[in-house]
């Protein structure tokens, strides 16, 4: 036999309760047995359909419930995993960053020592040549004080005297 709808049902028996006959001087009514017998085995069979429809209703739900339950975990675990993954993107990027910053400063600690290095160097090379170049022009003016006094010296001839301007 098919399911019958509960509601339904309970609203024929209403009906006939409403279309039977009252019981003078009584709250009873005057009900066609039959008819009432025929509806409430149509509820006998109904309700234990309306319990399983319902059963399947609230399994169905849950398994909903139970299926977005999973998708959420799967979701948050997702945007866990992508948090960790960009953080810990975050975390090299911050290390390499560290990195170079601190092969930048050896660089320039290094760069600035070469510079006092050759800078030193420089200057104790130009020191050595300044040294030199004024102990050669003390010999070459010696030299020349040498001349002079050679010459101021020496009679004044013509085959000594250096060459003026008109041999020229």
């Amino acid at each position: 036999m098919i399911a019958i709808d509960i509601l339904h049902l309970v609203d024929r028996l209403e009906s006939l309760l409403n279309e039977s006959r009252r019981i003078p001087f009584t709250s009873n009514r005057l009900v066609n047995e039959e008819l009432f017998l025929n509806i409430i085995d149509q509820m006998r069979i109904s309700i234990p359909e309306e319990i399983k429809k319902g059963k399947r209703i609230q399994q169905e739900r849950e398994r909903l419930i139970a299926q977005a339950n999973e998708e959420a975990e799967r979701i948050v675990a997702l945007a866990r995993e992508k948090a960790e993954h960009m953080l810990s993107e975050h975390e090299l990027t911050q290390q390499a960053e560290r990195r170079a910053q601190t092969i930048i400063e050896r660089a320039q600690r290094e760069a600035e020592t070469f510079k006092a290095d050759a800078d030193s160097y420089t200057y104790g090379v130009l020191s050595q040549l300044e040294d030199q170049l004024s102990a050669l022009l003390k010999t070459v003016r010696n030299g020349l004080r040498t001349i002079e006094a050679a010459q101021t010296n020496a009679p004044a001839t013509q085959e000594n005297k250096p060459p003026g301007p008109e041999a020229q």
